[in-house]
């Protein structure tokens, strides 16, 4: 659960389970992330900025970090030159993607609609 709520309220205030969702998943790019993620299985850094062009290499690091910060990613670290970073989701992570999956087909259903 994330320790403080940067520009909202601590943790300890929520007033629906759901703040908790809202606030991991907050971020222009996470929600894109997470769904690269449930597709590749494992992801290295420069594969996001090659799916995601128009994010910056500052941002992705800051979105990955958060991720991995609330435990809804993992990171690895090769010993190698040049240096090798993998990402993947953990357990908990992965519980996410059925979630992100009906957004998807909402959203689809809302453009078909509206």
């Amino acid at each position: 659960m994330p320790n403080m709520r940067l520009n909202k309220i601590h943790c300890q205030n929520y007033t629906k389970e759901i703040e908790i969702t809202v606030e991991i998943l907050s971020g222009k790019w996470m929600v894109l992330i997470l769904t690269h993620l449930g597709e590749k299985e494992i992801v290295r850094f420069n594969e996001f900025r090659k799916v995601f062009p128009d994010i910056t290499q500052k941002m992705l690091s800051q979105q990955l970090k958060k991720l991995e910060k609330n435990k809804i990613i993992q990171k690895e670290i090769f010993n190698v030159i040049p240096p090798k970073v993998e990402y993947r989701l953990t357990n908990e992570g992965k519980k996410l993607i059925p979630i992100l999956d009906e957004m998807q087909l909402w959203g689809k259903n809302y453009l078909e609609n509206y």
